[in-house]
This record gives C-alpha cells, sequence and structure tokens, in this order.
C-alpha cells in the first residue's frame, strides 16, 4: 500500500466532518464526482469502509473514526510544520504570543520586561485571538508560546500554571442582585451570558460571545452587561482593570476559579520561548507572594472595635 498523501486527508476530513459530499466538495471548492471517487480510491488503498452511504445520510464506520482522528492531527502536524520552517528561515525572527486580549491576569506588561532581559530574547508579536484559540494557535506553528485560561485542549502542548484567581459575576449596577454581596449559580437563574446560555450553568471562563449578539470584545460585552441585557463571568483581574459606574461585580460561591497557564509546543526548543516561559513563571511567583504578603498583613491587623 502507498503512503497516504496529505491531499486524501484533507479530503476525507472534510467528507468526515460535514457528512454529506456536497458540502464537502463546495467546502474544498471542487465539484462532487472527483471527491467521491477520491474517498472510494481511499478506501481500496486502505482496504476498508471509512463512510455508510445511504439515500437519506452519510456516517463514520469504526474505521472512519479512527481514520479522522488520526487525520487531523496528521493535517495539523504538516499545517505547524510549514509554518514553523517559514518563522525559523525568516530573516527577522520573532518570539509570536497568542493570548486572548485583557485575558494575561495583568501580567503580560512585566512579564515582557523580565523576557526583554533576557540574553535569548527575540523581539515578541502578539497573535491575538478569540476565547479558547491560543491551543490551535500554538498547534498549528503560528504561535510559539501562549497565555491560556483553563478548560483548554493541551493535546501536544506543555504548560505552566501561572495564577488562579476568582471569578466574579458583572451585572449592572441597577441589578436586584447588586445589593447582595455574596451570589450563587442559583440566585442567577433567570439571567443570561453574551452567548445566550443560561447564566445558572456557570462557567470557569468568559463566555464566548455569539456574532448574533454583536459583541466580540469586551467593551461590546460591558455594554450589555451594563443595560442589563446579560450578566458575565470575569476573571478578578478582568474586574480589577475595568471598573465602571455602571458594572457590579459580586462573588460567586460555587463558580470555580480561573487558571492562567503559560503554554508551548512540546518539542518546542526555542531558547526565545524558554526565556518568556522563566519570564512568565518568575513574575507570576512575584505576584502570589506579594499577595499572600497583604492578606498576612490584613489578618494581622487589629479589628476595630466601637
Amino acid at each position: 500500500m502507498k503512503d497516504l498523501e496529505v491531499r486524501q486527508l484533507r479530503y476525507f476530513v472534510a467528507v468526515a466532518e460535514e457528512l454529506h459530499f456536497g458540502r464537502a466538495a463546495a467546502r474544498l471548492g471542487m465539484a462532487q464526482p472527483p471527491l467521491s471517487r477520491a474517498i472510494r480510491d481511499l478506501e481500496r488503498e486502505l482496504g476498508v469502509t471509512l463512510f455508510e452511504r445511504t439515500t437519506r445520510q452519510v456516517r463514520l464506520t469504526g474505521a472512519g473514526e479512527v481514520l479522522l482522528r488520526d487525520a487531523r492531527t496528521a493535517l495539523e502536524a504538516v499545517t505547524a510544520a510549514a509554518h514553523r520552517t517559514r518563522q525559523a528561515g525568516s530573516t527577522s525572527p520573532r518570539l509570536r504570543i497568542a493570548l486572548k486580549a485583557d485575558i494575561d491576569g495583568g501580567l503580560l506588561p512585566q512579564i515582557l520586561d523580565a523576557y526583554h532581559a533576557d540574553p535569548a530574547a527575540l523581539p515578541p508579536e502578539l497573535v491575538l485571538g478569540g476565547f479558547g484559540e491560543q491551543a490551535q494557535a500554538l498547534r498549528d506553528g503560528l504561535a510559539d508560546v501562549a497565555l491560556v485560561l483553563c478548560p483548554w485542549d493541551g493535546r501536544g502542548l506543555d504548560s505552566e500554571p501561572l495564577l488562579t484567581e476568582p471569578v466574579l459575576v458583572a451585572m449592572a449596577a441597577t441589578d436586584p442582585l447588586a445589593a447582595r454581596t455574596h451570589l450563587s449559580l442559583a440566585d442567577l437563574a433567570a439571567r443570561s451570558l453574551p452567548d445566550g446560555a443560561p447564566a445558572a450553568h456557570g462557567q470557569s471562563t468568559p463566555p464566548r460571545p455569539r456574532a448574533t449578539r454583536s459583541a466580540s470584545n469586551l467593551s461590546e460585552i460591558f455594554s450589555l452587561v451594563e443595560t442589563g441585557s446579560v450578566v458575565f463571568f470575569a476573571p478578578a483581574s478582568v474586574a480589577r482593570r475595568n471598573p465602571r459606574p455602571d458594572v457590579a461585580y459580586r462573588p460567586v460561591s460555587d463558580l470555580p476559579h480561573a487558571r492562567l497557564l503559560v503554554a508551548w509546543p512540546q518539542d518546542a526548543r526555542s531558547p526565545a520561548v524558554a526565556a518568556f516561559v522563566r519570564a512568565a513563571c518568575a513574575i507570576a511567583a512575584a505576584r502570589r507572594a506579594q499577595e499572600e504578603a497583604e492578606a498576612e498583613a490584613e489578618a494581622d491587623m487589629p479589628s476595630s472595635t466601637t
């Protein structure tokens, strides 16, 4: 059996994800008959049936599910190889840092200052993306290192924890719940998140706004919050950096904490990546030590009496 070609894998993944030959062909920019022939040729080469076809539907077989998993991994590797090779051959290499704007625990400026002081540092380039896109940017070779929020997909990546912080609910200052100092998820049963999901279901990271609500960044989300249209779960660092007179932040007792990580590809050998990871871990450790010292000092203060 000859080796599989990247073209064959792309064709197969398109059909496996669409489960419709017509839609897959349109996605690939080709006619349906040659796509169908290519899939039949692939099945013949492998000696297995990848799809169950009827007049009503197309379904993956067990063999097809196995190939889909491995084909995605292989295509990711091919894409990443091309991007990383171009980066390595660049006449002006840079360290590409993937992150979501404002989701850095307030650490990024200090991390960059510490990173610049390392002899291995390369000029940084910020690769901004939406919530949850940073890990894939690493796998695709579009970034060298990333700041990510948990939960996340860590396939093929290494990471180090940086910060763990409470997640607060942001709501309109006029919301009746804003009069309370502490809330639970059950208290939010009648509220919705910017993506339309019920707030009472909880979420450990900020929601992914839907285009139907025209909220694609924090400024737009906060505008919705101020009108009372939605509530928003925000890490404490985001709340500290975004004080607004018309927005109230309140703790939610049963909402999981946000965990910020620094992540990079498992096979990374770049001294610049190592320098950034060292800087990130050092700055985060200093932040944790400062917060612990402040907490101890506050605990040692004598309580006031009337």
